[in-house]
Formats: structure tokens, C-alpha cells, sequence
């Protein structure tokens, strides 16, 4: 289980690096073209508010930078935190995207709704507990 809750928690913290970076420090290129391959998620949803996209970028550097601590730190009680971090932003993202596809193409929506959901299940990976060492 701790090679699971690594890996969830390093994409974890690759997804908030690579969001939160863009955000913050690009916020018009963010709002313009985010994700970049699938489309733009983000400009189809209202005007443009650098305010708000860097709000947004630093919340996930936030998320991405407490990850990078859990995978110094390495321990159980770090992961569920984390775990219950990321899953808390997780349901909260998941869920208004999913009521708000009407301005998304099938594609789009599709995607949107994958990488979302994806997101969302690094972060309940790593609420899983891990098994009890067997004693003989």
C-alpha cells in the first residue's frame, strides 16, 4: 500500500505544481488555453479575472507544495491528511464542473470529467488505509 499512496502522491503533487504554476504565473495563458491538448476548460466559463486564476493557482501550489512535504515525511498519518485534503477540493471541483457542461463539447466535457475524476481519485487512494503488519 505505501508504493500506492507514494504514487498517488506524487502525481498529486505533479498535478498541483503543474496547475498551481500555470495559474499563478501565467494566469491570462491559463484562462486562454488550460488544458492545452483538450481544449480550453476555462475561458468558455466566464471573463477573464486575474484575481481569481491566481487565487486558483496558488491554492494547488499550496495543495502541491504540502504533497511535496508528504513525500519527504512519509508517513501514514501525513498521506490521510493529504488524502482528505485533496479529496475535500476533489468532490467540491468535481461536482460543480459536472453540473456546468452545457458550454463544453462532448469531448471537452468528457475530458473534463476523466482528469477530474482522476484528480479526485489520488486523493481517496491515499485516505486508503494501509494494512496492519501480520504478526506470527
Amino acid at each position: 500500500m505505501r508504493r500506492l499512496h507514494f504514487f498517488a502522491l506524487g502525481l498529486s503533487t505533479l498535478l498541483g505544481l503543474f496547475v498551481g504554476g500555470w495559474a499563478y504565473f501565467a494566469p491570462q495563458s491559463f484562462y486562454d488555453s488550460f488544458p492545452g491538448v483538450l481544449g480550453s476548460w476555462v475561458s468558455v466559463d466566464g471573463p477573464f479575472n486575474e484575481h481569481l486564476i491566481r487565487d486558483v493557482g496558488a491554492m494547488y501550489l499550496a495543495l502541491g507544495a504540502a504533497s511535496v512535504g508528504g513525500l519527504i515525511w512519509r508517513n501514514a498519518v501525513a498521506y490521510r491528511i493529504l488524502g482528505f485534503a485533496w479529496t475535500v477540493f476533489g468532490t467540491m471541483h468535481f461536482a460543480y464542473h459536472a453540473l456546468h457542461l452545457e458550454h463544453m463539447s462532448l469531448e471537452a466535457a468528457i475530458g473534463e470529467m476523466v482528469a477530474l475524476g482522476v484528480s479526485l481519485l489520488l486523493g481517496v487512494v491515499l485516505l486508503i488505509p494501509e494494512r496492519a503488519p501480520v504478526r506470527q
